[in-house]
Order: structure tokens, then C-alpha cells, then sequence
């Protein structure tokens, strides 16, 4: 069994609803251990748009990193996510953040995520359940890498 994080995100119709939904629907990739509280936060990228509801989950599973992504792409679209625009509103984003201490670059999936340590609406719920998890390529904790994110702000 491997150990997965992922972040959910969701800025159209009912968010919490929505995010629920998807966290019941992770289920069924494996055993969803933990999940953050819901954060309300700003929308990174494209500014002029909703704002976001954000969580963290911890997934334990028997699937392999490309299965559970291609896991997490079906959840978010049979929850009506289109994608039209990169960083535009969606229903639901499912991003697969960490999988166990794997370190991969293949087309497709890379891991560990690739600007996660950049992005608080990511590290904030992150950090609730795994503040301790380190970061494969950087070396740092979770903990840490939010609390790199605040030293910077002004």
C-alpha cells in the first residue's frame, strides 16, 4: 500500500458539496485516511473569477501512481469538470501532490507535484495532515515549506 496526497479544489456552484462528493468518490481508489478542513482562498493565476474552496486529503492505495491519476481525472470528469481554460473556474480539480517519497518525470504525471511548494492554497490544508511529510526533491517538510511561504510575504 502506498501513501498518496491529494489536493482538492472547487470555485463553481455548491463547493463544499462538491468537494464532499469528491472526497466520497476517492473511496473508491482507496482508503481516504485524513482530510484537512476546507479553505476558503483566493484564485491564483487568473484572478477574475470565483473564489475557491481547497482541501488536502491522505489516500492509502494499492494503485499504481498513473492508475490512481487517470483515477482522479475520471472522478473529475463524471463531476462535470471541463477543462477550457488553464487556471479558469472549475467544478472540481483533483491534483495528485505526493505519492509515498517517489521522484518521477514521465509525460503525463510528474511527481512530486510540481509547483506545489509555491502554492499556499496547496500547503495550508497540506500541512494540517501531513505538516511532518517531507518533500522527496527538496528535502523539506510540509511545515516548512509553508512556513517559507510566509517568511517571503511582505
Amino acid at each position: 500500500m502506498a501513501t498518496a496526497y491529494i489536493a482538492l479544489g472547487s470555485n463553481l456552484g455548491d463547493r463544499e458539496a462538491t468537494l464532499r462528493e469528491a472526497l466520497r468518490r476517492l473511496g473508491a481508489l482507496g482508503a481516504v485516511e485524513a482530510v484537512s478542513p476546507f479553505f476558503d482562498t483566493d484564485p491564483a493565476g487568473i484572478v477574475d473569477q470565483p473564489r475557491f474552496l481547497n482541501a488536502a486529503a491522505r489516500l492509502r492505495t494499492d494503485l499504481t501512481p498513473g492508475a490512481l491519476l487517470q483515477g482522479l481525472l475520471d472522478i473529475e470528469t463524471a463531476m462535470g469538470r471541463v477543462r477550457l481554460v488553464r487556471w479558469g473556474p472549475r467544478t472540481i480539480d483533483l491534483d495528485l501532490l505526493l505519492f509515498d517519497d517517489l521522484v518521477s518525470e514521465q509525460p503525463g504525471i510528474t511527481l512530486p507535484h510540481p509547483r506545489m511548494h509555491e502554492r499556499r492554497f496547496v500547503l495550508e490544508p497540506l500541512a494540517t495532515i501531513a505538516a511532518e511529510v517531507r518533500h522527496p526533491v527538496l528535502g523539506r517538510t510540509v511545515g516548512e515549506l509553508l512556513a517559507g511561504l510566509d517568511a517571503a510575504q511582505p
